[in-house]
């Protein structure tokens, strides 16, 4: 099968692989459509501390399955599936917990094991969520960017009637946007870039009288935080949505700031199984629109012309087929 495989941080090729042979409790599922975020290109222009090399990127995938392997549920046969990323233990305190994106034993796909950069990809069954028949595989596709987005608001405790700020207006940061008003929220978005700013219905900057109960950078921007921090109301909770660069982390949080005002710092990375599953629900349900988001659908083969729109924010949601 053809595949865009990751040998070294800084290059990738397009290359012909092996069909993959689904173990005991696997699935070997034909992609039908991949999604392209920031991370993808973090992780092949810069590396990623969950990244295990030689890698097939691409951990938003979904597909039909087509494969099933040794005393493995055939009943999967033919499905259509959205595949959660993860694999968790599902013993640990973290996983009992909820927080199965955290388990210390986690293997990411794209990470840790290969992913849907590709016209196939083995996935355990535990991490299959089965699509509703009337959902699009390009709408079931957000499932992974939205979940994340559900475990930023859960982290935030957003509530009804709270403000809540963004900083960003890309695909996550619409999302979240999109989340936020779903559960009753006031939001504001702040984006520089015009065309996504129209988009979001969003501010450029915001006046310095304006506070926030509740403010997610969904852009890895120090600034961006900055401004956020510097937004917070007094019992604020600040949600660390978007990670920064080793050299830019140390420098953000005033803990005086934090003393004096009671606020609140907390992280959000990944999602788990049960966003999944949420994301799934209120796509269907139409509760959350994301097609509209879409703005290139490109073949495999493309994947730097996809990265390319990415880094440069040319466009929005980028999908990839095989």
């Amino acid at each position: 099968m053809q595949a865009i495989v990751i040998h070294k941080i800084g290059a990738f090729s397009i290359e012909e692989v092996p069909l993959p042979i689904p173990a005991q409790q696997e699935v070997c599922v034909r992609v039908a459509v991949t999604g392209v975020c920031r991370t993808d290109l973090k992780i092949i222009e810069q590396g990623h501390r969950d990244l295990v090399l030689p890698r097939i990127p691409g951990e938003e995938v979904v597909g039909t399955v087509e494969a099933v392997g040794p005393l493995t549920d055939t009943t999967w046969l033919g499905k259509r599936v959205y595949i959660y990323p993860g694999t968790a233990c599902g013993a640990c305190p973290a996983c009992q917990s909820g927080a199965d994106n955290l388990c210390r034993s986690m293997q990411i796909m794209g990470f840790h094991r290969d992913g849907g950069f590709a016209s196939h990809v083995v996935a355990p069954v535990k991490s299959l969520i089965a699509l509703p028949d009337t959902l699009s595989f390009e709408s079931a596709v957000f499932a992974e960017p939205l979940s994340c987005c559900l475990n930023g608001l859960e982290r935030a405790d957003l509530q009804a009637g709270e403000r809540l700020a963004i900083w960003g207006a890309g695909p996550a940061g619409t999302l979240l946007a999109r989340a936020a008003r779903q559960r009753g929220a006031e939001v504001t978005v702040i984006e520089p870039d015009p065309r996504r700013r129209e988009r979001a219905g969003g501010v450029d900057l915001l006046a310095k009288t304006e506070y926030f109960d509740v403010a997610i950078p969904a852009v890895g921007s120090p600034e961006a935080y900055q401004q956020a921090l510097a937004a917070l109301a007094p019992r604020g909770r600040l949600v660390a949505f978007s990670g920064l660069s080793p050299s830019d982390a140390p420098h953000i949080l005033n803990l005086n700031t934090l003393h004096y005002l009671e606020q609140r710092v907390t992280g959000a990375y990944g999602c788990a199984f049960r966003h999944g599953e949420e994301a799934l629900r209120l796509i269907a349900s139409g509760a959350i629109q994301v097609n509209d988001l879409i703005s290139h659908r490109l073949p495999l083969k493309d994947l730097a012309e996809a990265l390319a729109l990415v880094r440069t924010r040319a466009g929005m949601k980028v999908l990839l087929t095989p």
